[in-house]
């Protein structure tokens, strides 16, 4: 990531001339003044008369102060008048007065975090790659540390077949797909993929999809409120027609409207189900597409898949404007970990999981839980206790910092936290934030007023997320989800920046284990998580992988191999 470099020069101080003189004036001047030829008994009378007298620890107190200010600073912007000569030839997030420059474009209500140790302003020497700061120590520095991705770049290398059927396609005027899209904006990204993809099997136009409106969150954003709607045409211009209509033709006709599409459906199953349909009715309408199309398809397919969820799916200006200052707030001090939390209410509930704040808390969602079995999309036939030992629920805020810890994370590290306000709201953080004080998520990092036309948009919010995380240096979530999974996709396709996926199930019988010395378990953590500190994983070792979580090898190559 790019940072602002240092520039090294040679400097000196240029000190006041009425200060020179001031001194040279003192009785300290005889002191500094080569010897004279004397006896000893002369030389240390003198010396001794000089350190009985008043003056000569005035004049001392004065240098030994002029120098203590001198050295604190030394990279002050207001000094400069006073030492013309002065440069930076240290780091400049070290200066005072930048400190309270940042302090001041932050905002004024953000001194209560600083004063309570929240947002640390100084702390530019954690450790850091590619920020030119030493990270004082092996551990720290290995923390930072970079995955080399193994010799994998992006490429899209499309078949010949692939580029004379798009000709067709392009021609092609006659039919038309429509989809809904449902869910958070990270669960519509996912079908909005799989939108473009069934409108390529098909060979149909796809008709700009609507996004539902949110019954949890009440967001009314259409798609050009989210994404760049003309970036995305031009990305898939060569591979599927985008229009934002119908044409007027078609408007009069009721499109034919299908919600019973099977899970992992494949490309064969949905040429035989609608293909004929839409040649007869010209519109074919779609909802639900929620993992509806198999994860594993032809090549040319899962390219495409790639080609629009990391290229074609631009958020909108205004989106990635702001998302784009928070992380340059955040990455002005030195590299950050990006932490997605999964601790909101909804989250505990689905999961059947027990948040584990107090029994209070846990009967809390128990009873929500039973007054609305609906909501649980885990097991039914597990207890809690036998969830969270599977690996299956969300870590809480105490298991991630002993996680982060574990790895080698320093105390002062920046976290950007990602996601809703956790149940039980900020004392549920006071295990990570005794650990890591300088934990901030968007409104913490907001001017006055920078969020507000934003207040009622989820999917706002959810994008401004996004886009801090996939920045971020290291990124962790505390539970797999749409979000986890299209971030780590991202940052392997965008260069392999690391990824920490934790090994909850192997790490949380340790965990549990309060008789085992730090050390040990920190030994033990760290092995756990050798393979999965983001080395890019190959898709096709596990059947039913995401192609846009694991991109490798449909949609990166092995320069090194000649591929």
């Amino acid at each position: 990531m790019a940072r602002s470099k240092i520039a090294k020069k040679q400097c000196y101080i240029s000190v006041p001339s009425q200060i020179i003189s001031s001194i040279s004036s003192s009785s300290i001047q005889s002191l500094l003044a080569p010897p004279k030829k004397s006896s000893y008994k002369r030389t240390t009378s003198k010396l001794g008369f000089l350190i009985k007298s008043p003056m000569f620890w005035v004049v001392s107190l004065f240098i030994f102060a002029f120098l203590g200010m001198s050295k604190l600073f030394l990279n002050l912007d207001p000094l400069t008048p006073f030492f013309p000569n002065l440069c930076n030839t240290f780091p400049r997030k070290h200066s005072p007065f930048l400190i309270m420059q940042s302090h001041l474009q932050l905002g004024g209500e953000k001194q209560d975090l600083i004063s309570e140790g929240r947002l640390d302003l100084q702390s530019g020497d954690s450790g850091g790659v590619g920020g030119g700061v030493d990270g004082g120590g092996g551990e720290e520095r290995e923390f930072w540390k970079q995955p080399d991705g193994l010799g994998y770049k992006p490429c899209l290398n499309f078949s010949e077949e692939y580029r004379r059927v798009s000709r067709e396609i392009m021609r092609d005027r006659s039919r038309y797909l429509m989809v809904v899209v449902s869910g958070g904006m990270n669960q519509q990204r996912n079908q909005i993929v799989d939108a473009v993809v069934i409108a390529r099997i098909l060979g149909a136009a796809l008709v700009v999809p609507v996004l539902q409106v949110n019954v949890i969150w009440g967001d009314e954003s259409e798609f050009s409120d989210i994404f760049d709607l003309e970036h995305f045409k031009r990305i898939l211009a060569n591979d599927v027609r985008i229009v934002s209509s119908l044409p007027s033709t078609y408007l009069r006709k009721r499109p034919v409207e299908e919600s019973r599409t099977p899970f992992h459906a494949s490309p064969h199953w949905i040429r035989q189900h609608y293909l004929g349909r839409l040649r007869r009715d010209g519109v074919l309408l779609l909802r639900g597409l929620d993992s509806r199309l198999s994860e594993d398809l032809p090549s040319d397919l899962q390219r495409l898949r790639c080609k629009v969820a990391f290229h074609a799916l631009k958020f909108a200006p205004r989106i990635l404007e702001l998302g784009n200052k928070f992380a340059e707030r955040i990455q002005s001090q030195g590299p950050y970990l990006a932490l997605h939390l999964r601790l909101e209410k909804d989250v505990w509930v689905r999961t059947g999981c027990s948040p584990g704040l107090s029994p209070e808390d846990d009967e809390i969602i128990h009873n929500e839980r039973k007054r609305h079995p609906s909501l649980l999309t885990a097991k039914s036939n597990m207890t809690a206790h036998e969830r969270k030992l599977e690996g299956l629920c969300p870590l809480n805020a105490l298991e991630v910092a002993r996680l982060l810890k574990a790895l080698g994370a320093p105390r002062n590290t920046r976290i950007y936290w990602a996601g809703g306000h956790p149940f039980g709201g900020k004392e549920a953080l006071l295990p990570l934030t005794r650990e890591f004080p300088n934990l901030f998520n968007k409104e913490d990092l907001a001017l006055p007023g920078e969020l507000e036309p934003f207040a009622k948009r989820a999917s706002f919010m959810a994008a401004i997320d996004y886009i801090v995380c996939e920045k971020s240096d290291v990124f962790m979530p505390s539970h797999g989800g749409n979000m986890g999974h299209a971030i780590q996709g991202f940052r392997a396709y965008a260069g392999h920046k690391k990824y920490i996926t934790p090994n909850k199930r192997h790490m949380l019988p340790y965990f549990l284990n309060s008789s085992l010395p730090e050390g040990v378990f920190n030994k033990i953590v760290k092995e756990l998580h050798q393979d999965s500190l983001g080395q890019p994983e190959l898709r096709t070792s596990k059947a039913g992988r995401d192609v846009t979580k694991y991109p490798v090898p449909e949609c990166m190559c092995n320069h090194s191999s000649g591929h």
